[in-house]
C-alpha cells in the first residue's frame, strides 16, 4: 500500500511545546519508530510535515535581528524548515528502519507548492503565524504593512496569507524517488508557496499553505492508497467538551461533511485535519484516517481513528 503520512509541527516538539533542538531532535526520533513499522510491514511511505513553531522560531529570530539582518521572507522560512526538519527526518528515520531491519533509502525534497497570485487569501490575511507580541508593536508592524490581529490576554500575532494549493510542484520527482525505492519527505509545512513566473519557471510569495490541504494533493498526485493525519488524539470528535461528547470512528464522505457544514469541528484545531481526509475520499482517494501518532501503524486496515471512506 502507498500511504501519505502527515506529521503536525507539534508532533516534532516536546508535549509542553518545546522547540529546542535537542526537544525536537528527540520528538522526531519517536515518530520515526511508528513511521518504520508501517515500511516494515511492506507499505510505501511519502511522509510531509507541518512546520509552525520552527517557522515562529524563525520569525522571532527576524524581530530580534531586524536591527542588524534584513528579515527573510515566509517563503525563505518555509525552505529553511523544510531543510532543517528534512535532514533531522532522514536521520531519524534511517537508524529507525535499521532498527526494524528495514533496508531503505530516505530521500527528503525541498519542495515547491504552487498557488494563485489572484488568490483572494492574498487579499484577506487569516494564518496567524510566530510569537506573540505587544499592542504598540503590532501597530508599528501594521504601520509597516503588515496585518496583525488582537488574540485577548497572549497579546498579537501576525496573520499572512494561506492560499489554496493548487498542485505540488515537485510530485514528479516524489514519484521517481518511490520507483527507485525511497522513502520520502516531500512538502514540508504545506510546500515552499510559489506562483509562476514570465520566464516559464516559479517565485515564491508571502504565504504559508495549510499542510493537510496539501498533503490531500500530495496523496492525490502520488496516487496513494491512503492518507493519514497524525495528530495527538485518536479520533476527532463530536459535541466536544460537552456530557454528549463522542468520537467519530468509522463514517462515510458523505456523513463527515454533513458534521463539517454543522461547524461541528474546531476551526484552529481539528477542521483542517477532518476537511482535508474528507477531500482526498471525495475525492477519489480509497479511505483517509485522522489519529494519534503512535496508532499509525494499526490504522492502516480502518481499525482505529477517524476513518473515512467513499459514501
Amino acid at each position: 500500500m502507498r500511504i501519505v503520512i502527515a506529521l503536525g509541527g507539534n508532533a516534532m516538539t516536546t508535549s509542553d511545546g518545546r522547540s529546542n533542538p535537542d526537544d525536537q531532535r528527540a520528538a522526531i526520533e519517536t515518530a520515526a519508530q511508528h513511521i518504520a513499522r508501517l515500511v516494515a510491514d511492506g507499505h510505501e511511505v511519502v511522509l510531509t510535515h507541518g512546520n509552525g513553531p520552527q517557522v515562529g522560531n524563525i520569525l522571532l529570530k527576524n524581530e530580534l535581528s531586524a536591527h542588524q539582518l534584513t528579515p527573510v521572507s515566509l517563503d525563505w522560512c518555509g525552505a529553511q524548515t523544510q531543510g532543517t526538519i528534512g535532514f533531522t527526518l532522514m536521520n531519524a528515520l534511517e537508524r529507525a528502519l535499521s532498527a526494524v531491519g528495514a533496508d531503505q533509502p530516505v530521500a527528503a525534497l525541498v519542495s515547491r507548492t504552487q498557488v494563485s497570485p489572484d488568490d483572494p487569501a492574498f487579499d484577506r490575511p487569516t494564518k496567524a503565524v510566530g510569537p506573540y507580541n505587544s499592542a504598540d508593536h503590532a501597530a508599528a508592524q501594521t504601520a509597516l504593512g503588515q496585518t496583525w490581529r488582537d488574540e485577548g490576554a497572549k497579546g498579537w500575532r501576525r496573520l499572512v496569507a494561506s492560499p489554496e494549493p493548487q498542485q505540488i510542484v515537485d510530485a514528479p520527482a516524489v514519484t521517481a524517488l518511490l520507483a527507485q525505492g525511497f522513502l520520502v519527505v516531500s512538502s514540508g509545512g504545506g510546500g515552499i508557496p510559489v506562483v509562476p513566473d514570465e520566464r516559464g519557471g516559479y517565485q515564491g510569495v508571502e504565504a504559508v499553505i495549510d499542510k493537510d490541504l496539501t498533503a490531500t494533493l500530495l496523496s492525490r498526485q502520488v496516487e496513494a492508497d491512503l492518507l493519514i493525519i497524525a495528530t495527538d488524539v485518536e479520533h476527532a470528535v463530536l459535541d466536544w467538551g460537552t456530557p454528549q461528547a463522542r468520537p467519530v470512528e468509522r463514517v462515510t464522505a458523505s456523513q463527515i461533511r454533513t458534521h463539517i457544514e454543522a461547524g461541528e469541528f474546531g476551526e484552529g484545531s481539528m477542521l483542517p485535519k477532518i476537511e482535508a481526509v474528507t477531500r482526498f475520499v471525495e475525492q477519489g482517494g480509497p479511505m483517509a484516517v485522522v489519529t494519534a501518532l503512535p496508532r499509525i501503524a494499526d490504522a492502516v486496515d480502518g481499525q482505529v481513528g477517524t476513518v473515512i471512506v467513499p459514501g
